[in-house]
């Protein structure tokens, strides 16, 4: 197999940002996120850092944010305000 994905410092962090800024619950940005009802908890795992998401949800993660997926992963660029 491959080399696991590094993983960032701040992407935790970063996807709990998103998801205030949007201000809405976990359940609402797993909808948002196209994520199976049975599986909202997943937000609180991304946002504690406890499980890094798949590379199409950073992606939904960075259109509902409407920042690049770059700004998400890259631990020395801040969102957006």
């Amino acid at each position: 197999m491959g080399n696991p994905r590094p993983k960032t410092a701040r992407l935790a962090e970063k996807l709990l940002a998103v998801r205030q800024r949007l201000d809405i619950s976990q359940l609402k940005m797993a909808q948002r996120l196209e994520l199976q009802a049975h599986d909202y908890h997943r937000i609180s795992e991304y946002e504690r850092g406890r499980r890094e998401p798949h590379l199409t949800i950073l992606l939904r993660y960075a259109r509902a944010a409407n920042v690049s997926v770059e700004c998400l992963i890259d631990d020395e660029m801040e969102l957006p305000l």
